[in-house]
Formats: structure tokens, C-alpha cells, sequence
């Protein structure tokens, strides 16, 4: 499971790079923007601050699930639809970053969400 908590190799981005301020965009519109990150290796995610659109929610994306980052229009492109972000575990504080159950509990919905390859 820890190939979820990584930035993939193609998704365009670099170490220690700032994503904070990037509008996140999900396969069928905007989702909000990142207001934190973290970058511990191993454990790379992104707390997306939602607006209105999650009733002023945060949510909590792991880097593996980041398809792509242009820096030029500081967007971060993420892999599923907006519903199915919207239906991931709720983030509710920063303590659940330390919380192995939550981390699990929202890596393997994220990795559920991997689309299969056409053959």
C-alpha cells in the first residue's frame, strides 16, 4: 500500500516542491485547492481545502493518487470523479495523519479507485 503515499514518477513532480495554493482538479471538475502538504517520504499527501463545494471540508488525497501537476497553471490533476473524492474517508483533523486505521482506511479506497488498464 505505501505506493499510494508516493508521488508516481510521471505525475510531474519534484522533491520538495511546493504544491500549496494549486487548484486540484478531478476528472470531472474542480474540487478545491491544496492548503497543506506533506512530504515525509512514504507518507507524501495533499489536504485539499474543498470551499462550499464539501460544505467547507477538507479532504486528504495521497500523492499516488496525483496523475499530473503543470506548474504553469498551478493545477494538480488528480485520478477519480469528483463524487468518488467526495466519498472517500472524511478528513476531520491533522491528528489523523498519524492514525494507521484512517491512513489505511484511505489508502486502500484510494487504490480501489485505480482505474484497470484497456488491454
Amino acid at each position: 500500500m505505501s505506493g499510494v503515499w508516493m508521488y508516481a514518477q510521471d505525475s510531474g513532480y519534484t522533491s520538495r516542491q511546493s504544491l500549496v495554493g494549486f487548484t486540484v482538479e478531478a476528472a470531472d471538475g474542480t474540487i478545491g485547492h491544496v492548503d497543506r502538504q506533506q512530504d515525509q517520504p512514504g507518507m507524501q499527501h495533499l489536504v485539499v481545502d474543498t470551499g462550499v463545494w464539501v460544505f467547507g471540508k477538507s479532504i486528504l488525497i495521497p500523492a499516488g493518487a496525483v496523475a499530473g501537476i503543470d506548474t504553469e497553471t498551478r493545477t494538480v490533476r488528480v485520478t477519480g470523479t469528483r463524487e468518488e473524492i467526495k466519498a472517500a474517508p472524511q478528513f476531520t483533523t491533522d491528528s489523523e495523519t498519524a492514525d494507521h486505521r484512517y491512513l489505511s482506511a484511505v489508502g486502500n479506497y484510494y487504490l480501489s479507485l485505480r482505474r484497470p488498464l484497456a488491454p
